[in-house]
């Protein structure tokens, strides 16, 4: 069973930048792909960034590209997102998820989920 932990969230403003840690617990990190979704209040959650850990793979919905970067630490089986030039409608509940091999931009594809982390951007 992997585990998932997520830290970075906050309070900040228009143009400003956060960076998310997610660190994974579970076996065979390399085998895993890893996704960032958000969901903002009233919205549905949505699809930001994946990575394939194994090959450096990586995915980014239309609205974050050039602004967001995923990466992997594999010593430390931990994924980041680099947040910069944040925007207000980036406001939203950060959650890390992870699922096998496969790469994904699908939530209904990741069966384990992080806490959440919030990510609130001022105007």
């Amino acid at each position: 069973q992997v585990q998932l932990v997520e830290s970075g969230g906050g309070l900040v403003q228009a143009g400003d930048s956060l960076r998310l840690s997610c660190a994974a617990s579970g076996a065979s990190f390399s085998s895993y792909v890893m996704g960032w979704f958000r969901q903002g209040p009233g919205k549905e959650r949505e699809f930001v960034a994946y990575i394939k850990v194994s090959t450096g793979i990586t995915d980014y919905r239309d609205s974050v590209k050039g602004r967001f970067t995923i990466s992997r630490d594999n010593a430390k089986n931990t994924v980041y997102l680099q947040m910069n030039s944040l925007r207000p409608e980036d406001t939203a509940l950060y959650y890390c998820a992870t699922r096998r091999l496969v790469i994904s931009t699908r939530s209904n594809d990741y069966p384990y989920w992080g806490q959440g982390t919030q990510v609130t951007v001022s105007s």
